[in-house]
């Protein structure tokens, strides 16, 4: 333990050596992305008992810490996992609202212009060319139709794209954290009191970028790792193992996308980050879309049909159905691991204004089938006897019975749009008349008034529903673009924060490195008055 004079100076020429050094590190870094200002942390020195009297020793550097602040840190995770959310979610929610909603390349026009050649047919039913008009639109309707659910496709395809690449952001991060989480560890001093606070800055920066990916809750370790956690708690990251993120198809649907971790499916265990905007946009505004498109594709489809079917064409004929969906049967789909059984679904006429755009699931236990509606998680009730039975504008019948517990998928309306084709090509089928007279309108009248029947389930028409699709999608469109906002805000609050709390200000640092430059000098002069104090005690005593 230094003492005396030369002792106690010597002391203050290596502190504020290092006062110097740390400050400079500082001014290097002005422009670091990620760097926290650090300080040199500075205690006197244990004084000595001598002749009754405590006599100071001087100072001592216990340690050089970084300007950090748990609350902050926490506040740019959290604000980077809400931006990188309201973010995707805006810019694709924006896409969607842009194409069905636009004239050019939504359903309004098509559907007018449709039924405004029935309407031409209805006024002059023997008109070849009107009718010729008529088979060209109803082709162009159905176009239409799977040239927008391709289009939504399309988008789903990007999104999926767009979540694997966060899928594998994540991946990568958590091995760069877990491994800085030993290297930290391993760099611990001072009974892990004393840190590389190059390596924490480096962990901070990654965390944040990792919360812009997914929302995420760290725990500190008595050796400077984290834990990181995700959802209710499951581990990313434990020390420095971490858990590995993947994406698997639906069994449903190979182009539904699933974030799996360590096999098993946690899509909805993260509320925040780019990943959960991705499937937040997914699950509330491209599959309704898609559905409701189906109900208005299935719904004018079949009722088109029904009330052709109901008259007679130029070659004194029954109408036949002008649209036809391929496949014929309601999609449905078997859950892995069924214990056999079947089913077949289709659209009952009779009931379609009870049909809703939603997938169902159709449970069979201990038999007995249960439905529940999936876009509201209504339990539908089933008749006693079960099936076959009519329900939401189905007809669900039993193909074979199950040897155990089974679950089943039925899609009615998801890819009706995709589906819908227009079978007519030959104007003089289309069946105007109700009878064989010359110039007999009444059935494309009828044809022509479901334009403004409330067909479709609420006493919706064909219109109105498309409408309420696109009045939904613009609203979230809008509340996307009002929340991408304000999360803008708050992480540039936030990031701002952190820049006046540990960032490095020019003037701060050079008022720093005067102060401790002058106190360098006096202790080199304190060395100097101690020298020329032994230069005269050793001359006294000659």
């Amino acid at each position: 333990m230094p003492s005396g004079i030369l002792g106690t100076a010597l002391t203050g020429l290596m502190a504020f050596q290092r006062s110097m050094q740390t400050t400079s590190n500082n001014i290097a870094n002005v422009n670091t992305d990620g760097y926290s200002r650090q300080n040199t942390n500075l205690e006197t020195a244990p004084t000595t008992f001598i002749r009754g009297n405590y006599i100071g020793n001087g100072v001592n550097v216990t340690n050089v810490t970084r300007s950090y602040d748990q609350f902050i840190s926490n506040n740019i995770r959290t604000s980077a996992s809400a931006l990188g959310n309201a973010d995707r979610f805006q810019s694709m929610t924006a896409q969607v609202d842009n194409l069905m909603a636009n004239p050019e390349t939504g359903m309004a026009n098509a559907m007018k212009s449709f039924f405004n050649s029935v309407n031409t047919v209805a006024s002059d039913p023997t008109s070849i060319p009107a009718r010729q008009v008529m088979v060209t639109e109803a082709n162009t309707l159905t176009m239409q139709f799977n040239s927008v659910s391709t289009q939504l496709e399309t988008l789903r395809g990007q999104n999926n794209a767009y979540m694997q690449t966060n899928v594998d952001n994540i991946n990568s991060f958590t091995q760069n954290i877990a491994d800085l989480n030993s290297k930290i560890a391993a760099a611990s001093r001072g009974g892990a009191t004393q840190f590389p606070n190059e390596l924490l800055d480096q962990r901070d920066q990654l965390l944040a970028k990792l919360s812009e990916n997914i929302d995420i809750s760290t725990l500190a370790r008595p050796d400077g790792s984290v834990d990181v956690f995700i959802g209710q708690g499951q581990a990313l990251i434990s020390g420095d193992s971490r858990s590995k993120l993947s994406l698997g198809s639906s069994t449903t649907d190979p182009m539904q996308k699933n974030v799996l971790m360590n096999g098993y499916d946690v899509s909805s265990q993260f509320a925040s980050g780019s990943l959960a905007g991705a499937v937040k946009f997914r699950d509330q505004v491209l599959d309704p879309a898609q559905q409701q498109l189906g109900l208005v594709a299935a719904g004018l489809g079949i009722s088109f049909n029904e009330v052709h079917k109901q008259g007679v064409d130029l070659n004194g004929a029954t109408g036949k159905e002008m649209f036809t969906f391929q496949p014929t049967e309601i999609p449905v789909y078997a859950d892995n691991g069924n214990m056999g059984g079947g089913l077949k679904v289709t659209f009952d006429r009779a009931t379609l204004n009870q049909l809703h755009a939603s997938d169902y699931q159709l449970d069979y236990n201990a038999g007995a089938y249960s439905l529940t509606r999936l876009s509201d998680n209504a339990k539908i009730m089933l008749p006693t006897g079960g099936l076959p039975t009519t329900v939401d504008g189905m007809t669900i019948t039993e193909l074979a019975v199950p040897s155990g517990a089974a679950s089943f998928t039925i899609r009615p309306t998801y890819q009706s749009a995709k589906n819908i084709t227009a079978m007519i090509t030959d104007p003089n089928e289309i069946a105007a008349a109700t009878t064989t007279a010359q110039g007999d309108n009444t059935n494309a009248l009828a044809l022509a008034n479901l334009e403004s029947q409330g067909t479709l389930i609420d006493s919706k028409t064909f219109s109105q529903s498309y409408q309420q699709m696109v009045a939904r999608v613009g609203t979230s469109a809008n509340a996307a673009s009002v929340s991408l906002s304000a999360q803008k805000a708050l992480n540039n609050q936030a990031v701002e924060a952190r820049a006046n709390f540990a960032g490095v200000n020019l003037d701060e640092e050079a008022a720093n490195l005067i102060k401790f430059q002058n106190a360098y000098q006096a202790s080199s002069q304190v060395v100097a008055i101690s020298r020329t104090l032994f230069d005269s005690l050793l001359g006294a005593i000659r």
